[in-house]
């Protein structure tokens, strides 16, 4: 799903706004989320999941193609955690197979 997605997502449950005004509402709710995390706050949305920021340390990694140490600075990184309910919802909607078919796969091997 894309950001036009959204828009017209918001505009479909609520007719009375016009495009813009959906368009500055999806900003100003990512600007919230951005800003939050960038001054290490947490963000929870109900039933969908918990975003936040990880500080990962400097380190000496290795390139993997020549095997020499390589200085990795520190950086920051995003999590994303998703509600219990998101994955039920998910859940719910993947098909699920047969036993018998999970027995006789082609590619499973013999332990």
């Amino acid at each position: 799903m894309t950001r036009s997605d959204l828009i017209a997502r918001i505009r479909t449950a609520h007719p009375h706004l016009r495009r813009g005004e959906a368009e500055r509402v999806l900003l100003a709710i990512f600007d919230e989320i951005a800003d939050a995390l960038r001054h290490n706050k947490r963000v929870e949305l109900r039933g969908f999941g918990m975003f936040t920021v990880k500080d990962r340390p400097a380190r000496i990694g290795r390139n993997p193609r020549l095997g020499h140490e390589v200085a990795v600075p520190r950086k920051r990184a995003l999590r994303f955690k998703s509600s219990r309910q998101l994955n039920r919802r998910l859940a719910e909607e993947l098909p699920r197979r047969p036993a018998a078919e999970k027995d006789d796969a082609p590619d499973a091997k013999p332990v």
